[in-house]
């Protein structure tokens, strides 16, 4: 598995033989110079509808063709934004993108889209193939659903924020760590 983090909350998976954008936010986001045009992805996952999660994600899924993949009103909006290849998965749900499942698991957190319409619930990401597990948390407090995920995956790796204003911080980011179980 290759990583790319291009700042925020915005990183690149590549991984068996695809590429996953999650949670698209270069344009206007300080941390990041990269132009959204350039990026090139196969999937994109979408935690929540706040703007520094969902910035590019319509303008990218429509120029590559891209499945993006969310809860069920974050899906419906990217649909009504003209976005064809959408899967919608709520929590505890999963779906196969080629030889990789992603799993659907809870977020603790807020979700309103750009235009101010409901996000529904956040969620978090399981993302396996073969030896390859790992936990994308989007944003998230501590909760203690990580430790079900500790005990049922066998995770290589946990992304989790840090941010401590609107996530969880520091502190709570290691004791999700080791809930999680992630190497």
């Amino acid at each position: 598995m290759r990583v790319t983090f291009y700042g925020h909350s915005t990183f690149l998976f590549e991984l068996a033989g695809s590429r996953l954008l999650m949670d698209p936010f270069f344009s206007d986001n300080p941390a990041c110079d990269t132009d959204p045009m350039t990026v090139e992805c196969d999937y994109m996952l979408l935690t929540h509808g706040h703007m520094d999660h969902v910035q590019d994600a319509v303008s990218i899924a429509k120029r590559t063709g891209c499945t993006v993949v969310a809860n069920y009103e974050v899906a419906t909006w990217v649909k009504g934004q003209g976005v064809e290849n959408v899967v919608e998965l709520n929590h505890g749900g999963s779906a196969r993108m080629g030889d990789i499942t992603v799993k659907c698991v809870n977020a603790v957190h807020s979700s309103v889209l750009p235009d101010g319409t409901y996000g529904g619930n956040p969620v978090g990401f399981i993302l396996k193939s073969g030896d390859t597990e790992f936990y994308y948390a989007g944003d998230t407090a501590l909760t203690m659903d990580m430790e079900l995920i500790g005990r049922y995956h066998d995770l290589n790796a946990a992304f989790l924020p840090i941010g401590d204003t609107y996530t969880m911080g520091v502190e709570d980011g290691a004791i999700a760590a080791e809930m999680a179980g992630a190497d």
